[in-house]
């Protein structure tokens, strides 16, 4: 829900900028989500004063230029350059000064600097309407008839004050809370300021030129049901001053009518809908249902079929509305229209709830009406609708009010104790103070004794049933800051950063390479020493021996598990398994000047196709479903992101041991090393088919984990993507790229990635194009045009000076 922070100030005089505003919100239970500046028009006319014009005399050197003095309000009157021809020494205008950004009515906005203008100074502008964009005119500047002083802010003269949108994020019990109103009376319980209601009292029938009679067949859905016609009225644009109250809370103008209707629902809380007189047929408006499947076209244009539960308001002849939802299309106010039926209404919830799910129809009515509104706020809702009408639309109003009411809703009585009170709230709050409290939010308190009282509550309080609902308003007004904690109060200590758990997370990494299609193995740690001198300069050191091995095959503790993995595939291949995937938690053994060694490691390897023959593939062992870096390479970056590592740096793989790969480091100290194996290594094994091979430091690894889990909020800014296409060196890697990029864009960028990338013969030797998207977002604004280009321009010269890039533009 969003609320104007201006037209609050109506309602309850406020003294606090709107963030106070939003914390006392929000500590009273209506949370604040957010809280935006709404200017009337762009740029808010910041830096646009009130001046006047001290001397004005031609330009010596331009017979169309006058120079002027003006008293800004500044230290000094200030020079001014000015080519209107009605400009004159005693006016009153508006000058933009040094600095400000004008947003002209048309073209580009821009700032004011100082200048010389044919060899005389300029310290700024007289301006015109079209210029600072309150108008199209540009015959001359704006003169002023006003008594403020110089220096008074434009935006004060001419009423444009910024607004701000705040948006709270309703609970569905707080339906009191869905208007203006509704929260100005949270406030006024707190701040202990009163509510300015708006005046009725000039309320009266004119006449009675057009009397339509209201009848109520279903009582049980239209408790109450009031209304009045209008007559005379003129359907128009809205004035400016409720067009830009409706668009500080994002509702758009329609015309006045609509305009006044949608205003006093938020001002009020208390929808209203109103018909064309000329389409009631027979005079008459009946509120009942009707038949089961009847046919009823919405003010949308979209015919639906109408449930025997749905209420409805209708003419003599057939249906208007869907009751506290939609309008129908016939009776629905246009251009043409000069005589209405206003209609101001209690209707049960949940006759409204079931329609509004039945249809699947959300509105700004039906959200108030399902949730409960106030019985006793209709009358008032509607007198006030037709003053404005009188008053924005002309017209008259031409029949009694009409109010049919036969039930009149109580204040629900809910008993309170007073040792309650105390047990709940954890404190003994002054008894005067509950009163206090509790009245200033419209519960009146009766019957008290030393033991406890009764709550009146008001009916539009529909959330307040219960002793311990009673108890709620009574807290969140005093407020949950000023319950002091008790010195007895105790609780488990919970470190923020638990040990790691070596066990569950190998089983979490079990699970997730599992779920993914891998096969878990268990190898031994013997193996041949022809492997090791396959890979020797590899190694980082010597091997461990077995004193009394049992054969040679099996003579040496492993360095790597490389082989062993190895020695598992070409089994399984042998057997006519030729798509693998496993992985396996093993130790590798070394020594150094008699120092021996055992390190963890995780080992990954993939082979063959990435899914089986079936017919979606045709049966055929096709090329492209072969397995490929890439697949291993989401693997590993799926286990980088369980253990929440964010980023890494990265070199080219062993080339003992990979054909082509990479190894990732983080803090400069490698983490895990993937790619092809060398050919040459599958062929010590007899395996005749390629291999990836993923060799993870599951020491390290686990050492990096961040057992924290941080959230951020979903931005509400849109992301905005823009394309480069990089021709550069062979050797430049999308790595270097990337960590480019991010260095030179800090605060926008939210993720980059490669397409496309091309080498051929349209490109020089040595040379490949890399096409490359940029994500752009700011988590506090939508991006406009200029940022946007600022923001590419700045990639792109550091693409070109630091990687030698040539862009394609």
């Amino acid at each position: 829900m969003k609320i104007s922070y201006q037209w609050l100030n109506q309602l309850v005089s406020l003294t606090e900028d709107p963030e106070t505003i939003g914390k006392i919100l929000t500590g009273t239970g209506l949370e604040v989500e957010s809280i935006e500046k709404i200017e009337s028009i762009p740029g808010g006319l910041e830096g646009v004063v009130i001046g006047e014009v001290l001397t004005c005399e031609k330009h010596p050197e331009a017979d169309k230029l006058s120079l002027t003095t003006v008293d800004a309000g500044q230290a000094a009157p200030l020079n001014i350059v000015c080519g209107a021809p009605n400009v004159q020494a005693g006016q009153k205008v508006i000058v933009a000064l040094v600095g400000a950004t004008l947003h002209p009515a048309s073209g580009e906005p821009f700032t004011i600097k100082k200048a010389k203008i044919r060899g005389a100074a300029s310290e700024g502008m007289i301006c015109a309407e079209d210029e600072i964009g309150l108008g199209t005119s540009h015959a001359g500047i704006m003169v002023l008839d006003t008594d403020l002083p110089n220096g008074t802010p434009a935006v004060t003269y001419f009423g444009l004050e910024a607004d701000y949108q705040i948006e709270i994020g309703l609970t569905p019990n707080r339906a009191d809370a869905a208007s203006h109103l509704g929260v100005a009376r949270d406030l006024k319980a707190v701040l202990q300021r009163p509510v300015q209601w708006p005046s009725v009292d000039a309320f009266q029938v004119d006449n009675q030129n057009l009397s339509i009679s209201v009848s109520v067949e279903n009582s049980e859905g239209a408790p109450r049901y009031t209304g009045l016609t209008i007559d005379g009225l003129t359907v128009a644009e809205s004035p400016d001053w409720l067009k830009q109250r409706l668009r500080a809370i994002g509702l758009n103008p329609i015309n006045n009518v609509v305009d006044v209707t949608n205003y006093v629902c938020h001002e009020l809380g208390q929808p209203l809908h109103a018909f064309d007189a000329d389409q009631i047929a027979g005079g008459q408006v009946i509120v009942k249902t009707v038949a089961e499947g009847t046919p009823f076209v919405t003010l949308d244009g979209v015919e639906r079929k109408l449930s025997a539960n749905d209420l409805m308001i209708c003419n003599a002849q057939e249906p208007m509305c869907i009751a506290g939802v939609f309008g129908g299309q016939k009776s629905g106010v246009t251009a043409q229209t000069t005589r209405i039926f206003l209609e101001s209404a209690y209707f049960d919830a949940a006759w409204i709830r079931r329609t509004s799910q039945y249809h699947s129809l959300k509105t700004d009515a039906s959200f108030r009406f399902e949730r409960g509104t106030d019985p006793n706020m209709p009358v008032f809702a509607l007198k006030r609708a037709a003053l404005l009408l009188k008053e924005i639309a002309g017209g008259t109003v031409s029949s009694d009010l009409i109010d049919l009411y036969p039930n009149p809703v109580s204040d629900r009585r809910v008993p309170i104790r007073y040792r309650n009170v105390d047990r709940l709230i954890g404190i003994s709050i002054d008894r005067p103070e509950i009163t206090r409290i509790l009245e200033s939010l419209d519960i009146r308190v009766a019957d008290t004794t030393d033991d406890g009282f009764t709550a009146l509550v008001p009916p539009y309080r529909v959330d307040v049933e219960r002793e311990a609902d009673v108890i709620e308003e009574i807290l969140r007004i005093y407020g949950l800051d000023n319950v002091p904690l008790s010195d007895y109060l105790s609780a488990d200590y919970l470190s923020e950063t638990p040990e790691t758990n070596p066990d569950q997370l190998q089983g979490r990494v079990s699970q997730l390479l599992a779920a993914n299609g891998f096969y878990e193995t268990m190898t031994n740690s013997l193996t041949r020493p022809a492997y090791h001198d396959a890979v020797r300069a590899t190694l980082p050191n010597a091997d461990v021996p077995l004193l009394n091995p049992l054969s040679e095959d099996l003579s040496v503790m492993r360095q790597t598990l490389l082989f062993s993995g190895l020695e598992t595939l070409v089994y399984n291949v042998n057997r006519r398994q030729k798509d693998l995937k496993i992985f396996e938690f093993g130790k590798v053994y070394s020594r150094s000047d008699e120092r021996f060694y055992e390190r963890p490691r995780l080992g990954i390897w993939m082979t063959g196709r990435t899914q089986s023959e079936s017919w979606l593939t045709g049966g055929q062992r096709s090329a492209d479903a072969a397995v490929s870096y890439h697949d291993l390479a989401a693997v590993v970056q799926r286990m980088l992101t369980l253990f929440r590592i964010k980023s890494t740096d990265s070199q080219p793989a062993d080339p003992g041991i990979f054909q082509y790969g990479l190894t990732l480091l983080v803090n400069k100290k490698p983490l895990v090393s993937l790619g092809l194996v060398k050919a040459g290594l599958t062929k010590l094994v007899d395996l005749k088919q390629p291999v990836f091979y993923a060799d993870f430091d599951w020491q390290y690894l686990l050492k990096l984990y961040n057992g924290k889990v941080e959230f951020e909020e979903v931005s509400r800014f849109p992301e905005v993507r823009r394309d480069l296409s990089l021709v550069l060196d062979t050797g430049v890697t999308y790595a270097q790229i990337s960590r480019l990029a991010y260095l030179t864009e800090r605060k926008l960028l939210r993720d980059l990635n490669v397409f496309d990338v091309y080498e051929g013969e349209n490109l020089e030797k040595g040379k490949k194009s890399y096409s490359v998207s940029f994500i752009l977002q700011d988590p506090a604004q939508t991006l406009n045009d200029t940022v946007i280009d600022k923001t590419m321009n700045r990639l792109m010269s550091a693409f070109e000076r630091e990687l030698g890039a040539v862009i394609r533009k």
